[in-house]
């Protein structure tokens, strides 16, 4: 975070706040004195010193960095404010706020021009004293002015302070969220890629090993394994295609809702097959939303593969913690069968959804009819423990 961006925030705060108070007890003035175009002078001198110096602070923030040119100018505004109003409540105000404008650029830095603005209110306040003789209680009140100009400048540095501290916090917080979700996704490509490629290329390996020694002893050996490697060489190809789309279909800028919605119009559109989407807006963690997408994704390529299926229905649910993807299609259906009959008859998709619903502490269910649509539902935690 640019440490220059609490006190440029402060200060125009500063400077907004002062223009309207200035200006208001300036105004005030017109029911008071006789020769009011000192009145318009005055307004005219703080309207003009605020748009500059807010001009100032919004194009050039570096000046944050050595704010005492910018302060010496205001300061010098600040004179002319006095020597216009001859001491009015608009200079009382005008040059409070220069003391909590120091504070937010120098914060206790700014002592040295604190003394310099209350010196200045004192001469004002011991002028307009001896020339208009006020009330004892509007005496005190005209004395106690300068004292509270160096009170706005402490509150000024304080905040600015502390709202240094809260951005620097919140950066804090949102690196560790981000370094957090790097690391989840780290893990996660780490595991896709070892219990796919990885397996596939070791297998590879083995059989080019021993590849060599069969040519020479075993020619009919050496053919299948060179096919073994180049059966395993596309696989592993395959399978970081794979990786690649469901790394595509995951689209981290979308809202998980609109991530379901766009990756089931999207196999609609490829499919032709029509897409019923009811999706509350829920944002589960980095992984049970990447494993969730995965699932629903293949769920939908079985239902355009098998299903024969003229409408699907997808649903999601949040409740007590847990994220409910729900696939139905109207299709033929067929008999369910145990996870591990699936896996030996070689139909790994939906052992495959399975084991992403365990990935993340979730689980897998299967419902179908012959003849009556099929129904896969993936329930896990919002977030991975």
């Amino acid at each position: 975070m640019d440490p220059r961006a609490a006190p440029a925030a402060i200060a125009r705060a500063v400077l907004l706040g002062r223009a309207a108070i200035a200006c208001t007890a300036a105004g005030a003035g017109l029911l008071l004195v006789e020769d009011w175009w000192r009145i318009l002078a005055v307004v005219v001198t703080v309207a003009a010193g605020t748009v500059a110096e807010v001009s100032v602070l919004t194009r050039w923030p570096a000046v944050t960095r050595h704010p005492w040119p910018a302060l010496a100018a205001d300061l010098a505004v600040a004179v002319a404010v006095l020597l216009l109003s001859r001491g009015g409540m608009a200079f009382f105000c005008y040059v409070a706020g220069s003391a909590a404008l120091g504070g937010a650029l120098l914060g206790m830095r700014a002592l040295p021009l604190w003394a310099a603005q209350t010196a200045l209110g004192f001469a004002a306040a011991g002028a307009v004293l001896r020339a208009n003789d006020p009330p004892p209680d509007v005496a005190a009140f005209i004395v106690a002015f300068p004292t509270i100009s160096v009170l706005a400048g402490i509150g000024a540095a304080a905040a600015t302070t502390a709202l240094q501290r809260h951005l620097d916090l919140a950066v804090e917080v949102i690196a560790a969220a981000q370094r957090s979700a790097a690391a989840s996704e780290r893990a996660r490509l780490a595991r896709e890629l070892h219990d796919s490629v990885a397996k596939t290329l070791r297998g590879v390996s083995f059989a080019a090993l021993a590849l060599p020694q069969s040519l020479r002893r075993h020619p009919a050996l050496a053919e299948q394994l060179a096919g073994t490697v180049s059966r395993g060489a596309e696989a592993a190809a395959r399978e970081a295609r794979q990786l690649l789309e469901g790394l595509r279909i995951d689209q981290l800028d979308l809202g998980f809702a609109e991530a379901v919605r766009v990756t089931a119009h999207d196999w609609s559109d490829r499919s032709r097959i029509p897409v019923r989407v009811d999706a509350q807006p829920v944002e589960p963690g980095v992984e049970v939303r990447y494993e969730m997408v995965r699932i629903l994704a293949e769920a939908l390529q079985n239902v355009a593969r098998h299903a024969g299926a003229g409408r699907v229905d997808v649903v999601v649910r949040a409740a007590r913690g847990r994220l409910e993807v729900r696939v139905r299609d109207d299709g033929r259906g067929f008999v369910p069968r145990d996870l591990a009959d699936l896996q030996a008859d070689g139909h790994l998709g939906i052992v495959g959804m399975a084991e992403r619903a365990r990935n993340v502490g979730g689980s897998l269910r299967v419902s179908a009819v012959p003849g009556g649509g099929t129904e896969i539902v993936a329930v896990t935690p919002l977030e991975v423990a």
